[in-house]
């Protein structure tokens, strides 16, 4: 088959190509750097004519309250692009619990794109991830005020990236969900404690200190970032750090 990649140069988009391609298809990465922008539609009907299945990998550049304008529009002209190109399939990655949480913008915008997604005329699936193990650094330095790092108890289920990306492919080889699928790491931890198990593999002189009000995920009541009846991922996190 052949794939539109759509935001397939970076983390996961890469690895999405590398492992389709591996598996004898033929996935071409599409992203700014190729001419293609899915704002202002530039080089998107190219990139899409022809393709059997395409995989929106694109993400809002901002998390605050002009996300959702960014992912209407890139929607918009995604579905446009495809049903113009005749595809069969659409494919976008999103969040475990991100109908869960509207005090986010960004969740809310992700949830937008879902609904954008499910009420179009393409066949489709969603792919919903937990929280990425690489984006740990990232989520400590928000909350760092000196060598104090300030992380709330939110429960989490942290998996590699490459297993979301390999996830992705699999669905994406796949006839349409029609739905979501959840996928998540195999391992349930606090926030605060994973910041605590990152730096103790880590030690760069800082401390994390419990803290219910730091940070975004502040604002995620409950466990609902978390799903054990996802299709579990096999990296661990220590693995991952080592």
């Amino acid at each position: 088959m052949k794939f539109a990649v759509i935001g397939g140069t970076g983390l996961i988009g890469s690895q999405v190509v590398k492992s389709l391609n591996a598996a004898g298809h033929e996935a071409v990465p599409h992203s700014q750097s190729t001419g293609v922008d899915v704002i202002s539609g530039k080089g998107l009907d190219e990139a899409v004519a022809g393709a059997d299945v395409l995989v929106n990998l694109t993400n809002s550049p901002t998390f605050d309250e002009d996300s959702p304008a960014f992912f209407r529009t890139s929607m918009d002209n995604l579905l446009a692009a495809g049903r113009k190109g005749g595809v069969r399939h659409f494919v976008i990655l999103s969040i475990v619990g991100v109908d869960k949480v509207p005090e986010l913008d960004y969740y809310k915008a992700k949830a937008l794109q879902e609904d954008i997604l499910a009420a179009g005329p393409i066949p489709y699936s969603i792919v919903r991830a937990t929280q990425f193990m690489e984006f740990m650094d990232a989520t400590m330095s928000w909350t760092t005020d000196g060598d104090t790092v300030r992380l709330p108890p939110t429960p989490i289920q942290p998996i590699a990236a490459k297993d979301v990306a390999d996830a992705v492919a699999e669905v994406a080889a796949g006839a349409p969900l029609g739905g979501v699928r959840n996928i998540g790491g195999p391992e349930v931890f606090t926030l605060d404690e994973l910041g605590r198990i990152t730096l103790s593999h880590k030690p760069d002189g800082r401390t994390v200190v419990t803290d219910p009000t730091a940070g975004m995920f502040a604002a995620v009541k409950g466990d609902v970032l978390t799903d054990k009846n996802a299709h579990l991922a096999p990296t661990r996190y220590a693995d991952w750090l080592s």
